[in-house]
This record gives C-alpha cells, sequence and structure tokens, in this order.
C-alpha cells in the first residue's frame, strides 16, 4: 500500500507542475500589462511611464520569461505563492483563510449528491419501467442538463426574493449554506442517479442474483447483501469523480452567492489580472484534484479485493 501510494504521488508531480505551468504561460500570453493597476489615476504622461517601470522593476516584470518562470517554480516549491498585487497581502495567507469557506460548501454538497444519488438510483433501478423509474430519470436529467448558474439564480429569486425564507448570498450561518449546497449537490446528483441506476440493473442481471432468488432468500436480503454490495462498488470511482467536479463547480457558485471561498478568490484575481493569486488559487486546485483521485483508487482497492496494487 505505501509502494503504491508513493508511486501514485511521485506520478502527480508532474501533473501539478504541468498544471502551473500552463497557467502560467497563458498569464503571460494574455494582453494587458498588470503592473499598470498600480498607476495613480492622476499621474500622466512621463510620470506615469516612470512610475511604471519602478513597478516592473520593483516585481520582476521586466526579467526575461525564462527568469520570471524559474523564480516562480523556486517560490512556489517553498510554498510562497507571492503577494497579491491588488490586496497586497501573502496569496497563502487569503488562501488559508479562504480554503476552510470552500471546503465546507464542498463537503455539504458532496454529502448531499452522494445521499441523493445513491438512494434515488437504487429506487429507480428497483422500480424499472414504472412511472417512478421515469419520473427519476426525469430528475436527473434536469440535473445533468441544466446549467448550474442558471439554477442558481432561480432559486435567488424563488427563495430570496419571491419568497424570502433563505439569505440569497454571502457568507454566514447555515441558512446562507442551502441554496449553493443545493445547486452543487443537484447536477452531481443526477450524474450518481444515473450511474447507479445503471450499475444496480447490471447486477440484477447476473446469474448468482437469480441463484439467490432461486434459493429463497427474501427480495430484502437478495438486494442488500448481494445487489446493492455488488451494484455499488464501480460508484466509489464515480463519487471520487463527482467530488473534483463540485470542487470545480464552486468556482462559479461561490461568485454567483458571494461566498468568500477560493472560487470567488480566483474569479477576482483572473478579473484584476492578479497574477499571484491565480497562479496561487489553480495550484490549489490542481492538487485537490490529483489526492482526490489518489485517494479514490486507494479506497476503490479496499473495497473490491479484485483490484490488486500495481
Amino acid at each position: 500500500m505505501q509502494k503504491y501510494i508513493v508511486k501514485r504521488l511521485l506520478l502527480a508531480i508532474p501533473t501539478i507542475l504541468g498544471a502551473i505551468t500552463l497557467v502560467w504561460f497563458a498569464m503571460q500570453a494574455a494582453p494587458g500589462d498588470p503592473a499598470l493597476m498600480f498607476v495613480p489615476p492622476d499621474f500622466q504622461g512621463e510620470e506615469a511611464e516612470e512610475y511604471l517601470a519602478k513597478v516592473n522593476e520593483k516585481y520582476g516584470f521586466n526579467d526575461p520569461l525564462p527568469v520570471q518562470y524559474l523564480r516562480y517554480m523556486r517560490n512556489t516549491l517553498q510554498f510562497d505563492f507571492g503577494t497579491s498585487l491588488r490586496t497586497m497581502r501573502p496569496v497563502s495567507e487569503d488562501l488559508a483563510r479562504r480554503i476552510p469557506n470552500t471546503v465546507r460548501l464542498g463537503v455539504a454538497a458532496f454529502l448531499l449528491a452522494a445521499a441523493m444519488g445513491i438512494s434515488l438510483g437504487v429506487l429507480a433501478a428497483i422500480k424499472r419501467g414504472t412511472w417512478v423509474d421515469s419520473a427519476l430519470m426525469v430528475f436527473a436529467l434536469a440535473g445533468v442538463s441544466m446549467p448550474s448558474f442558471w439554477f442558481a439564480y432561480v432559486l435567488i429569486l424563488l427563495f430570496g426574493l419571491y419568497i424570502p425564507i433563505l439569505p440569497p448570498s454571502g457568507l454566514g450561518g447555515p441558512k446562507h449554506m442551502i441554496l449553493p449546497t443545493i445547486v452543487l449537490g443537484y447536477t452531481s446528483a443526477g450524474y450518481l442517479t444515473r450511474y447507479v441506476r445503471s450499475s444496480m440493473l447490471e447486477v440484477i442481471n447476473h446469474d448468482y442474483v437469480r441463484t439467490a432468488r432461486a434459493k429463497g432468500v427474501s427480495e430484502r436480503n437478495v438486494l442488500i447483501k448481494h445487489a446493492l454490495r455488488n451494484g455499488l462498488l464501480p460508484v466509489v470511482n464515480v463519487l471520487g469523480i463527482q467530488l473534483a467536479f463540485i470542487l470545480a463547480g464552486s468556482i462559479i457558485i461561490e461568485q454567483v452567492f458571494a461566498w468568500s471561498g477560493v472560487g470567488l478568490y480566483l474569479i477576482d484575481g483572473v478579473v484584476g489580472r492578479d497574477f499571484p493569486v491565480i497562479q496561487g488559487a489553480c495550484l490549489l486546485i490542481a492538487s485537490s484534484v490529483v489526492l482526490i483521485n489518489l485517494l479514490t483508487d486507494v479506497v476503490l482497492v479496499y473495497v473490491d479485493p479484485r483490484i490488486r496494487f500495481e
């Protein structure tokens, strides 16, 4: 197990480095000069040019691109993501304050998606061909097809304006989490419902399930001890994918609901062309996705004895 985890971690390093390298070069190729945001509005002509030159010299924007890149990678390996060009605070400190908010929202959405997706998928498989199955598939298809930001605005209008029982935005108590949790969880629940249904239907048709029924095993025990246990094994991998999907989807949802997390921090950095913020947030998100995939593989090996370490 330890060798397997170390091997996967070593393979994850190039992935993370490749992701932050692509982000860095993409920001360098973007039009505009981030140093312009430091120039006071009342500075004009030569005065503005002189001030701009000082800013570029201070932050190393005049250095050749290879020098800037190597400096950035060196600082990143030391967990130094630089200083925000807008707030003048260390990016690592800003991220440390926002990570708990994103984790809290992501975990709540993931638990909602897992509970809804697994239970509704199993129910749809049991009620295959009935109106219950059709209704649940329509429910799942709506979650998969509906743009999350549009669904978010619908809920804000409905429960924040027309029926004002929930706060429409902001970071606060449990009530502030309800709407963004529903939006993030519903889409993943739609995917899980469809996948769990398909997996359960495949298992139900296997010979060992029919044999259990022929031996007189009750339908409840057939579903729980045979079909459900084996039908949910492939779902473990999908759960990991959906957790990563929720993490990525929270970028837009945090913006819609003004949720002070890593996603909103990243969007603010993109709007303000704040290079250190963008690079630090992207590095954090990429690392989280890689670690989630690693954790999913390890859990899958434990729950499925047919898989062996390589």
